[in-house]
């Protein structure tokens, strides 16, 4: 099955000449949904996890029901300002200012092998700030997972470059 077949794209979203994969179509779909979360499991099969990290708002849903084939744990990685608890933040650069993401202090533990999903792999910046950030928690993140990667932007590098394998369910270029 193509997973592209289940992802819908929209020309000059967010700004012109941008293409954005919307994967809420995916989501929607029974058989899109399923064969994407069983293939994000089978990109892992043999590997050892003690959690499954996804990244908001997409890798909540992605990673949650990862989590759940692997009966493992999930690690919600936030955007500021949004978990109750202690937490440990973590700032990166966009193209115009920062963002920031946290986890709260016991999220993780020390030696943890943790496993990061989130829909779509860019540029890697928001993926390497949860990658630094679970890191400080004492864990270390050894494998990350997309359901799309725009290979062109260079995010897997960015993430290589960390030590960390990448892995994708389909690729488009540019945008």
């Amino acid at each position: 099955m193509d997973i592209k077949e289940f992802i819908r794209t929209i020309p000059d979203y967010p700004k012109p000449g941008i293409m954005f994969r919307d994967i809420t179509t995916l989501l929607g779909s029974d058989k899109g949904f399923r064969a994407a979360i069983d293939g994000l499991v089978a990109l892992h099969e043999g590997a050892h996890f003690n959690a499954v990290a996804g990244i908001e708002a997409r890798g909540f849903i992605l990673g949650g029901a990862v989590a759940h084939q692997l009966g493992l744990g999930f690690v919600p990685v936030r955007k500021k300002g949004k978990l109750p608890h202690e937490v440990i933040s973590e700032e990166y650069a966009l193209e115009y200012g920062t963002d920031c993401v946290e986890i709260h202090k016991d999220a993780v533990h020390a030696g943890d092998r943790i496993l990061l999903i989130d829909d779509l792999i860019a540029t890697g910046g928001t993926a390497a700030a949860a990658v630094k950030l679970i890191g400080r928690a004492g864990a270390n993140v050894t494998g990350a997972s997309f359901v799309i990667e725009l290979p062109e932007l260079g995010g897997r590098q960015v993430l290589e470059a960390m030590d960390i394998e990448v892995l994708s369910l389909c690729s488009y270029d540019g945008h």
